[in-house]
């Protein structure tokens, strides 16, 4: 049976070699946003045909001016609670040293701009080591950090997906057109994964990496405050979105958190900036009992709230550290003014 079973990882282990050598997973990830970009713009583009938009522009000066409201609200918590992301990857990476108020311009820039810009991995890395490099980080810090906040994100996810799917499985349906009994087979999966992983990391510190970029796990215990912040930011975003749906027909909020988390995620699997136009289509095919036009004046709101505006403000932030770096530097290299008479004259 060991002979076997050796032999099937053995076959497995050559399979994906030949794999990566051939083909290479850089470039089957490459191929699978261009396939998810051009079927979602595909859809986009016939959901849109035949839309009116003075209806959308109607939708957008109907909407309760304190839904709005209610909705940056639940945005404002949602960015409040990105701040604990790098928070917590600091005291991860045993850096506790770095104040809170310098965590959160840096966990607001990198995610805002990072959204907007497209390529999250890169430019939001590059933004984080601009400012955390005052504070001695090195680029290995940063990166260190970066693993740990997609490690909450990606928790938080599961977490919060796995549950909404397990209550509501067949409002992933019309996502990922599947039974509702595969749903919740996901969601039971997803779920036992969390909890194996949890309880992997509960038992002993556990280390993953080589030499130094070696990063130490968070424990069991705040592995669990580490699915919590993942969980409040995910839960702010989807409740912002459900804020900003037209009132009638009712839907339920955890059919749209399924929805919402499914969307997202196809948004991020196609690297576009703020997942623009695959997000898009894949909420207006899910919630097909909407029309169509108030459906894009709710996601042209919810654009406009949570990527838009917190972007500019991003933008303005870096500006005015940069500008207030690039003074306090011209001061202190400016040569010391006389406070006597010149010597020379």
């Amino acid at each position: 049976m060991e002979h076997i079973r050796g032999r099937l990882l053995g076959a497995l282990q050559g399979a994906i070699g030949a794999f990566d050598r051939t083909i290479g997973w850089h470039r089957a990830g490459i191929a699978l946003s261009i396939v998810i970009v051009v079927v979602a713009a595909t859809i986009l583009y016939r959901i849109l045909q035949g839309v009116e938009f003075g209806k959308v522009t109607a939708a957008l000066c109907q909407t309760d001016a304190g839904d709005i409201a209610f909705a940056a609200l639940c945005v404002a918590g949602a960015y409040l609670t990105l701040t604990c992301y790098d928070l917590f990857a600091l005291r991860t990476i045993r850096r506790p040293d770095v104040p809170y108020r310098i965590a959160a311009l840096a966990s607001f820039t990198s995610f805002s701009i990072g959204h907007n810009l497209g390529g999250a991995v890169v430019t939001a890395g590059a933004i984080r080591y601009r400012i955390y490099s005052a504070w001695n980080l090195s680029l290995i810090d940063v990166a260190k950090i970066c693993f740990v906040t997609g490690l909450t994100f990606w928790l938080g996810n599961a977490f919060v997906l796995g549950i909404a799917l397990a209550l509501e499985p067949a409002a992933a349906s019309a996502v990922d057109h599947l039974p509702a009994s595969a749903n919740r087979a996901i969601a039971f999966i997803l779920l036992g994964a969390i909890g194996c992983y949890v309880a992997w990391v509960w038992r002993r510190p556990r280390r993953i990496g080589m030499n130094n970029w070696q990063v130490t796990l968070p424990g069991g215990p705040i592995t669990l405050v580490q699915i919590a912040i993942g969980v409040f930011d995910l839960t702010f975003c989807a409740l912002a979105m459900y804020v900003l749906l037209p009132d009638q027909p009712a839907v339920g909020l955890i059919a749209v958190i399924v929805i919402f988390i499914f969307a997202t995620l196809l948004g991020f699997a196609s690297y576009a900036p703020s997942g623009l136009g695959i997000f898009d289509a894949a909420m207006i095919v899910a919630l097909q009992q909407f029309p169509k036009e108030e459906m894009l004046a709710s996601l042209l709101l919810f654009r406009l709230i949570y990527y838009i505006i917190p972007f500019v403000l991003a933008l303005i932030a870096i500006g005015i550290r940069e500008v207030t770096l690039n003074l306090a530097s011209h001061r202190a290299n400016a040569p010391a003014r006389r406070t006597g008479p010149d010597p020379s004259r």
